[in-house]
């Protein structure tokens, strides 16, 4: 388990993301998607609606549990939220 830091960006590798999702009480499925581990069948969701797979995961918004996707849009979408 990694993490890197190069430019302002943090970085995790698989292994630390389920790290991290455990503390929120929270799996992946057998597709790959996050679930929670109350209920597997619950798919967890970007504020767009989207699910969210482990390899599409970027983070969860500090304070509640608003996931993040890692792609472009949904990144530029979390910092228009910020300011």
């Amino acid at each position: 388990m990694s993490r890197s830091l190069q430019e302002g960006i943090i970085t995790f590798d698989a292994g630390l993301k389920l790290e991290i999702l455990s503390c929120f009480n929270k799996t992946v499925d057998d597709s790959g998607y996050i679930v929670e581990c109350d209920d597997p069948g619950q798919r967890v969701l970007t504020p767009n609606g989207e699910d969210v797979a482990l390899d599409e995961f970027a983070g969860i918004k500090k304070g509640s549990e608003i996931f993040i996707k890692a792609d472009l849009p949904s990144l530029i979408e979390f910092l228009d939220t910020l300011g």
